[in-house]
């Protein structure tokens, strides 16, 4: 069985940094918006549609069960994204030793005991992290004033939360569902990825 590391962020906590560092210090394969791609390739969706759908709860005016039953009230296209989304991560996590960050993968593998991560910190440390930082991750963020940051960090946790919650019956972020809870508040993310790719070897 190959070794796995799932990590569920906040955003602006850096987890998607510090999956990349785990990944390469440890010389595993590394997911994340790969597995958007992949899904785009397969249903021949734009990235843009797949991405909102695999970070968003579908509004819904009725109760959902968790498991398969979903796909049979979901919309055609939906329903199609998410099957590919839960294909494509069984699939990679077969291939070899691996780092997936997001996409519920903690919960799609967990017949395969992954070695969960939920990466967190404090709201100025998120702000502080967003503004400084300028690469994809945190694209045109710079620009934002700290207001309109704090609405967006706020918009996409809540949505993050509402996704894994709708799909997996669990709190995003619950420490029970989790083998180790990280807050990256004034911490180097590098640093971080050592210690925890240090543990993982033990």
């Amino acid at each position: 069985m190959n070794k796995i590391i799932t990590i569920g962020r906040e955003f602006g906590s850096g987890g998607r940094e510090l999956g990349r560092y785990i990944a390469e210090i440890l010389g595993f394969a590394y997911y994340d918006r790969e597995i958007i791609t992949e899904i785009a390739k397969r249903t021949s969706l734009s990235e843009t549609y797949i991405k909102n759908v695999t970070e968003n709860k579908p509004a819904m005016p009725f109760p959902v069960h968790t498991g398969r039953t979903f796909w049979m009230m979901m919309p055609d296209l939906n329903q199609d994204v998410q099957r590919e989304q839960h294909n494509v991560i069984k699939e990679i996590a077969q291939k070899s030793n691996c780092v997936i960050v997001g996409r519920g993968a903690d919960y799609i593998l967990k017949d395969e005991k992954p070695f969960r991560l939920f990466v967190y910190s404090e709201l100025e440390s998120k702000i502080k992290r967003c503004m400084q930082n300028s690469n994809s991750d945190y694209e045109n963020n710079e620009t934002m004033t700290e207001k309109e940051l704090k609405r967006k960090i706020s918009q996409v946790n809540k949505a993050r939360a509402g996704y894994y919650e709708f799909y997996t019956g669990q709190t995003w972020g619950g420490r029970l569902n989790y083998d180790l809870c990280i807050n990256t508040t004034n911490c180097e993310i590098k640093q971080l990825a050592e210690a925890i790719a240090n543990l993982f070897n033990k």
